[in-house]
């Protein structure tokens, strides 16, 4: 394994995706062209890098990371041993957290440059040197990090667009406009990838001549959002969306409030699953960024998820948001890792979309409110723009 990652920080496991961390690390070794070498890694609190800086390097205080070469110090036949080894990075997240809120990043970002920078102390680079080192070093900080932004498992995520919320405001009324047909036409003109709809029981917004008259009109993906409702299966059945999406549904929600339980329903939600594949229709399940429900989910035979990203979206303060982040980013790779594809919805906007639009494991972003939000200001077009360029801007 070409990174040793090992861990001293109680709350390690709300802020790090161990495997997400050790896979990026790696790419960074193949992309300096040392992918046979073996770095470790270690993250730690300001404590435990205080007393290395007083042992190592005759500083009483702490700092952000620290790099110590393979045999720097060491007897020199070191040098002769068959060992491809870099050295150790030790990154105290302490600071790591404090300079991400300072440096208005998000903490993976901040993880990410911290990891390049003792990186490229192990490979020489050393800005203290002279001015010109420091340019020097700090250029490949760039080219590496703009690397990460770009490093992907899939393509940038795709936008799919919610019109629900154009037919709300249709339904408010009891007319004919807006027309979230017409929407979702614009919203495909704009760049979307795919229009979202749920048609609910009780029919509080969109109505099935919408959705006909969309399976009829759009010309990117349609994906229908659905109970297990048996009317409503039947509907699915004859309408042939490019995808369904299964989705809990209570009558008094405003809006779908979590993501579905699936391990309590199996038996039901395998037998929707098998009719829709049974008629070729991949079946996506939003769930809530929990593994056993991920599990159930592959179980029955659902070709995505779609997690829930509302705790995410709704989330206090700045540590609450990380933890729940970071939640989902583990969700996704246990997803991926299990054969499942991974798409993402539930209160994205503008201010929070970026740091999951940057996961490497995520295909298709599904967004509605915001976007039909801002649009109410800017113009459809315009809004739906914005959000392309948020996601396709997005980095750790």
């Amino acid at each position: 394994m070409p990174v040793d990652l090992s861990i001293n920080y109680p709350a390690a496991s709300s802020l790090i995706n161990r495997r997400q961390l050790i896979g990026l690390t790696g790419e960074l070794l193949k992309k300096c062209g040392v992918a046979e070498y073996t770095v470790s890694l270690h993250l730690g609190n300001d404590e435990e890098i205080r007393s290395l800086n007083r042992t190592y390097r005759q500083k009483d205080s702490a700092t952000n990371v620290l790099s110590f070469p393979f045999g720097e110090g060491a007897d020199s036949s070191l040098a002769s041993l068959p060992v491809k080894e870099l050295g150790d990075i030790v990154i105290s997240l302490d600071t790591a957290r404090r300079e991400s809120v300072e440096y208005c990043q998000t903490f993976q970002h901040r993880l990410n440059w911290l990891i390049i920078h003792g990186l490229l102390h192990l490979l020489g680079y050393d800005h203290e040197r002279s001015r010109k080192d420091e340019k020097i070093m700090q250029a490949m900080e760039l080219d590496l990090l703009a690397f990460l932004q770009t490093y992907r498992r899939t393509p940038m995520p795709h936008l799919a667009i919610n019109v629900d919320h154009v037919a709300t405001i249709r339904q408010a009324r009891g007319t004919i406009e807006p027309d979230p047909v017409t929407a979702a036409a614009l919203c495909e003109l704009a760049g979307a990838s795919g229009i979202v709809v749920h048609l609910r029981e009780d029919r509080r917004h969109i109505q099935d001549r919408d959705v006909l008259l969309l399976r009829q009109t759009i010309k990117t993906r349609l994906n229908l959002e659905m109970g297990a409702n048996r009317e409503i299966i039947q509907f699915a059945l004859g309408l042939q969306p490019d995808m369904v999406t299964l989705v809990p549904e209570k009558r008094e929600e405003l809006t779908t409030e979590g993501g579905l339980d699936v391990v309590s329903q199996k038996k039901k939600i395998g037998q929707t699953v098998k009719k829709m594949r049974s008629a070729n229709i991949p079946v996506s399940i939003f769930i809530d960024p929990d593994f056993e429900q991920i599990h159930a989910a592959g179980d029955i035979g659902a070709t995505f998820i779609e997690i829930h990203t509302g705790k995410y979206c709704d989330a206090a303060s700045d540590t609450a948001r990380d933890q729940e982040y970071q939640l989902i980013a583990a969700a996704a790779e246990e997803a991926n890792r299990i054969g499942l594809r991974v798409n993402a919805g539930h209160g994205l906007n503008y201010q929070n979309t970026a740091p999951i639009a940057a996961l490497p494991t995520i295909d298709e972003l599904s967004i509605g409110h915001a976007i039909i939000s801002r649009a109410v200001f800017t113009g459809i077009d315009q809004a739906v723009r914005e959000m392309l360029e948020i996601i396709r801007n997005a980095q750790f």
